[in-house]
This record gives C-alpha cells, sequence and structure tokens, in this order.
C-alpha cells in the first residue's frame, strides 16, 4: 500500500504540486514573524566557492530581504587571502588555527577581503534580483578593533571592540543588505584581520539580531549518526564532558552561547554545502541544521524554528 501511494504520489502532478504548496504553506507563519527582524549570517565553508551553491545561497539571500527580513552578510575569505598573499610572494603561518598577520599580510588581507571577493558577493546578490552594499569594517567606522590577546606571536589580529549599529541600521531601512568584510581598526589607525564569526557574533549582539546563523561546512551537532536539532545551554555543558561535543565544535558551542547571553535569541549552525540548507533551516519547522537556545523550549512549542 506504501510503494502504490508512493507512486501514485510520483506520477500525479496534482500531488507534487499539493506537496509544494504544503511547504509553502509552512512558511507562512515564519515569514510572518520574521519580518522586520535582524538575522545576521555568517558565510562561509563551500557555499562561497562552489558555482551552484553561490547562486543558490544569493538567490535565499535575497528572497530573505524580499519577504521583510533585515540580512547582514558577513563573509570569510581564508583561502582567497592565502592564494593571493602566494602570488604576491608573501607567506603564510597560522598559529593554532589563526593566520599571522603581519604589515604585509594586513594589506594582503584588506585587498582581497574588502576587495574582489566582497565585491563579487554584492554583485551576485544583485544578480538574483537584491540590494545589496559592499561594507568594509573600516567605513564609517563600521568596526572598531583592539588587539587581540596574543598579538605579541599573531600580530595584527584584532578583536571588536564597537560596532557602529547606526550605519548598519541605516542600510537595513533602506532595505539594503549589508555584505562585510571582517576588518576593523583602532583609534591610531592601525587596521586589524578579524575572525568572521567573532565579527559576526559582535554585529548580532550589537544589533540585537533575532538570530545569528553560520553558513559553514559543518552540518551541526552530531550525536552518533544523526544532528541535534536544538541544543540547550545546560545540554551542551553535558554534551562537551561527555565527549559528544568535541574538537573545533567545543569553541563554536562556547561562542554561540556568549551571543545567546548577550541577547540574541537563536543561534544556528547549517551546512552550506547543502543547496537551499538557509532557508529550509529558517522556514521548516523541521530545519536542517542545529540551532542553539538558552532554554529547551516546551512541549507545545517545539517546532525547530519558533
Amino acid at each position: 500500500m506504501n510503494n502504490f501511494c508512493s507512486d501514485l504520489r510520483e506520477n500525479n502532478p496534482n500531488n507534487r504540486d499539493s506537496d509544494i504548496g504544503q511547504v509553502l504553506i509552512e512558511a507562512l507563519p515564519y515569514i510572518r514573524k520574521f519580518e522586520d527582524k535582524t538575522f545576521v549570517i555568517k558565510y562561509g565553508g563551500a557555499a562561497m566557492k562552489d558555482e551552484i551553491l553561490k547562486n543558490a545561497f544569493a538567490q535565499n539571500i535575497t528572497l530573505l530581504r524580499k519577504v521583510g527580513i533585515n540580512v547582514v552578510l558577513v563573509h570569510g575569505g581564508g583561502d582567497a587571502i592565502t592564494r593571493t598573499a602566494e602570488k604576491l610572494g608573501i607567506e603564510t603561518r597560522f598559529i593554532h588555527g589563526k593566520r599571522v598577520t603581519d604589515r604585509n599580510m594586513i594589506d594582503v588581507v584588506q585587498m582581497t577581503l574588502a576587495g574582489k571577493l566582497n565585491q563579487d558577493i554584492v554583485r551576485l546578490i544583485s544578480e538574483h534580483g537584491g540590494k545589496a552594499v559592499g561594507v568594509s569594517g573600516l567605513d564609517a567606522d563600521t568596526i572598531r578593533a583592539l588587539p587581540c590577546a596574543e598579538a605579541g606571536q599573531l600580530g595584527l589580529v584584532g578583536e571588536v571592540s564597537c560596532i557602529n549599529t547606526a550605519y548598519l541600521d541605516l542600510l537595513c531601512r533602506a532595505k539594503l543588505i549589508p555584505v562585510i568584510a571582517p576588518i576593523g581598526f583602532d583609534e591610531d589607525g592601525n587596521v586589524y584581520n578579524i575572525n568572521a564569526d567573532d565579527a559576526a557574533s559582535a554585529i548580532a549582539i550589537a544589533l540585537k539580531a533575532e538570530k545569528l546563523i553560520y553558513v559553514s561546512d559543518v552540518a551541526g551537532v552530531h550525536c552518533g549518526d544523526r544532528i541535534l536539532k536544538s541544543v540547550c545551554k545546560s545540554e551542551a555543558a553535558d554534551l562537551i564532558e561527555n565527549g559528544i561535543i568535541s574538537g573545533g565544535m567545543i569553541p563554536k558551542s562556547l561562542s554561540a552561547y556568549k551571543t545567546l547571553d548577550a541577547g540574541v535569541h537563536k543561534v544556528h549552525l547549517i551546512d552550506g554545502r547543502f543547496i537551499h540548507s538557509l532557508l529550509l533551516e529558517i522556514f521548516t519547522n523541521q530545519g536542517v541544521g542545529t540551532q542553539f537556545v538558552v532554554e529547551r523550549e516546551t512541549e507545545e512549542n517545539t517546532t525547530q524554528q519558533s
């Protein structure tokens, strides 16, 4: 019987159209709920490299803005920085996964992140009907920075000290999509390379964003063969203690809860290698990644994105 129903559904266009309609109807309450809310999205990984994924992501971002969500996009670009440095004969070194950034390297970082890479993202969103504007952290004091704690070893690697929310709010009110290159500067005019994840978190906190969404090559928090759809703060502590959350996922989880504690409603971790994962995470009940929340939601309100 099940096979018969499956075959009937596949061969009946009316049923197929009904399924599509159901997906759209499922999205409606989320569209209504998130209208005029702000989402900060950190963009990185394969979704920035594969042409199909790049175009799908640009479409997703455009759709979010068209349904009334304020979208602020922060992008990475480590591979592009390394390639540019190689072409210029500048050595690339890392300490504990962080790029050593001397005067020569900060020029490469600024040239790459705030230059072609940023403008390529802006262009692609524009091609799909969105109105994006490239923003360097240096523009209008968008990102003020301080030397990081390991500056003695890492050089011009910074931490966010202040975000110019007035400028970003102005762009959002104009229905533009800020595409932000994560570099900043201090009161002495020194330019700093800033980790894109950290910049996105700081911007989400400053803007009092509804959501911070990390689009990367990580599907979420794994427990055995399954991805945990939702993890609250107390559960995360247990998962870390029991070794289920381990390695690089530990700092990601701790950073997520630091962001939540500062007032952001939810933090999502989704796999950008899965086409349209951004829309599926936001506009469907089940989602596709892991959402971090402060407290476990009640039984009557357990849908993924509520």
